[in-house]
């Protein structure tokens, strides 16, 4: 009696659940309706909320999933201000140059960063991924080299801007940004890379630049050798700011930007006297002001942001499968089938190198081409794999953590097929689909893998998709969930990944 009482009640239950659900769309859709959430639904500062994944951890859980749809799904992720380039202030050149690149009106974070860079305040700019941040320090550094250069005695090796970066992927990809940008207004752009320093300082390169686009490892070498000058350096863009503050490479950091004569904020003359600094990312370091101040005064720094940093991308369905670990070989296979049968990109994420290459090897041996990219991978085997994925000649991409930051996967090889040919314009498909078939330990990667996909450019239809098998997953996933449904930020998206870590094993030494 007990029972048929409760499948009743389960049954009612599910039945409110589906009238509910025939007048509005949930914004978390679950396997089992009853947990669906809705917009507008609250819950009360102690009330439990009640969460899709609570039963996860229970072996009968295998093959459930949910999916966050998020809020106004059919919207762009990106706010589009209705200001145009010319009255943000950009010069005439440069609005040319937008305009014969596509873009009408810029987005927010370029409307917000452009007056305080413009003005020669060092800023903190925080934004959600792919919504232009590039474009939004790239604009006034490419404004203030057209005021300077006329004014300052051109020298080899001595640029008047640099931008940072901590990967060479990522290096390049800007540096093609900034070449097509700039390949009408007599600015000299420069890409330096790892991996070849040794030879580059046995035979240093002699050139004029105005922008240097470098990674840390490399632009360091090359400052302390005397190969590059930073006497005329007036502006330094450290993008990704978030990894290179963290403790992996904060030493390094530091050590570069004492170097330079960072100020408050720099005056109007032209050139001006010292170096502003520009900080760039999609999650903002909660040290902040203890890691910037060793080369730097933290109190000078203007902060800009936009209202989606630290939450999951709003316009994107994320689906979380809970799986079996012997399960996840045979789901990768169907899901990629279906994305080459449906001619769309998709990159899938592993947590470790060794994951990573068995990803790549159980597509191949199952007749999916699948390039593979990961951090120990050697400078010569990697250089050019990304390309490849990126024009379309390869449509499936394994790659770890390396991948998952800065890295524009709409649109920049498009410019790379413009150069080569002014009359063909070649448009590959952009990322339509992120596969984490190991869920991130950490918030903050999952918003930057999230990141490679929904972007501006993407097309309609794009989506995330979650394997989750740990127990150490599923209370990431739990946290999310909770954050989602109480329509608040992600919890502790901290990028200091190294001092985590190290955090856990002295906890872990404690405890034993």
């Amino acid at each position: 009696m007990v029972k048929l009482r409760n499948f009743i009640d389960t049954t009612y239950c599910r039945y409110l659940c589906y009238q509910q659900a025939k007048k509005k769309i949930p914004i978390i859709s679950c396997k089992r309706p009853e947990f669906n959430h809705y917009e507008g639904q609250t819950y009360s500062k102690f009330e439990v909320v009640k969460l899709a994944t609570q039963g996860w951890y229970h072996e009968k859980s295998k093959g459930d999933y949910f999916t966050i749809y998020g809020h106004d799904t059919d919207k762009p992720k990106t706010e589009v201000y209705k200001k145009t380039f010319e009255e943000m202030g950009l010069c005439e050149n440069l609005c040319k140059v937008m305009s014969q690149q596509g873009f009408s009106l810029p987005t927010a974070i370029q409307v917000k960063a452009f007056s305080p860079i413009l003005q020669g305040y060092n800023t903190s700019m925080t934004a959600e991924t792919g919504c232009g941040k590039t474009l939004a320090y790239l604009l006034p550094i490419m404004q203030h080299l057209i005021e300077w250069k006329p004014h300052v005695q051109e020298e080899f090796n001595s640029p008047l801007a640099v931008v940072i970066t901590p990967s060479r992927e990522l290096a390049t990809q800007i540096g093609e940004v900034a070449q097509s940008i700039s390949e009408n207004l007599n600015i000299n752009v420069t890409t330096l890379l790892g991996g070849k320093t040794k030879k580059q300082i046995m035979d240093p390169p002699i050139e004029y630049c105005d922008l240097l686009v470098a990674t840390l490892g490399a632009f360091s070498k090359m400052v302390t050798t005397g190969i590059y000058k930073i006497h005329n350096i007036h502006h330094v863009v450290l993008d990704e700011a978030d990894t290179l503050l963290d403790d992996s490479f904060i030493e390094k950091l530091t050590a570069l930007l004492k170097k330079f004569q960072i100020r408050f904020k720099v005056d109007n003359k032209i050139p001006p006297e010292g170096c502003q600094v520009t900080f760039a990312s999609a999650t903002l370091p909660h040290e902040m002001p203890e890691a910037v101040n060793s080369f730097m005064a933290p109190e000078s720094l203007r902060t800009v942001a936009t209202s989606n940093i630290h939450k999951i991308i709003p316009n994107v369905p994320h689906k979380f499968l809970r799986l079996g670990k012997a399960q996840k070989p045979a789901e990768l296979l169907k899901l990629v089938q279906a994305d080459l049968n449906m001619k769309r990109q998709v990159m899938i994420f592993s947590n470790k190198t060794s994951t990573c290459d068995f990803v790549s090897m159980f597509l191949n041996e199952n007749n999916i081409e699948c390039l593979n990219i990961n951090g120990r991978m050697a400078v010569p085997l990697k250089m050019g794999k990304f390309e490849q994925f990126k024009t379309g000649q390869v449509c499936v991409l394994s790659c770890t953590d390396i991948a998952s930051r800065g890295l524009d996967t709409t649109s920049a090889s498009i410019i790379v097929y413009y150069k080569v040919n002014f009359y063909i314009l070649t448009f590959p498909p952009p990322v339509s689909h992120i596969i984490n078939y190991d869920f991130p330990l950490y918030t903050s990667d999952y918003i930057h893998r999230s990141g490679r996909t929904g972007r501006i450019g993407s097309p309609s239809g794009c989506s995330i998709t979650n394997f989750i098998a740990w127990p150490r997953e599923i209370n990431l996933v739990q946290k999310i969930e909770t954050a989602v449904r109480r329509n608040t930020e992600l919890p502790n998206v901290n990028a200091n990944i190294r001092r985590q870590i190290m955090n856990r094993i002295v906890k872990m030494s404690q405890v034993a």
